[in-house]
């Protein structure tokens, strides 16, 4: 379900107590190393856009912490490190907070943030 939050603090202000600590710890990341990247809420979820495209996003779903990096080669980077992860073609989900590998999150930023790769 899509947030009508109209700010990333909102959003996850808004979401169950036991997600808000991973969601803060992601958006702290994403601020940390995607230097130059636009904040905001993107299809009702925290979105950070370069030059208006949408590279990475995250979201709390009902059964999982969704994390969508989506400049290719970046995901493929670490995917053997997501192998026990729901890892989709742009999407990882993560059932519990706990699952969250926050230094295998910061090297796909930096390589978002390095990529000039295709964005699925």
């Amino acid at each position: 379900m899509q947030s009508s939050a109209k700010d990333v603090e909102t959003y996850i202000r808004e979401e169950p107590a036991e997600r808000r600590e991973a969601l803060t710890k992601l958006r702290d990341l994403c601020r940390q190393v995607l230097k130059g990247f636009e904040e905001g809420i993107v299809y009702g979820m925290p979105g950070y856009l370069r030059n208006g495209e949408v590279e990475v996003s995250f979201a709390s779903q009902r059964h999982y912490i969704s994390l969508y990096i989506l400049r290719q080669d970046a995901l493929n980077s670490q995917r053997e490190r997501l192998a026990s992860l729901n890892v989709g073609k742009g999407c990882i989900r993560y059932v519990k907070p706990e699952q969250i590998d926050y230094s295998v999150v910061r090297e796909m930023l930096a390589a978002t943030h390095q990529s000039k790769g295709p964005i699925c």
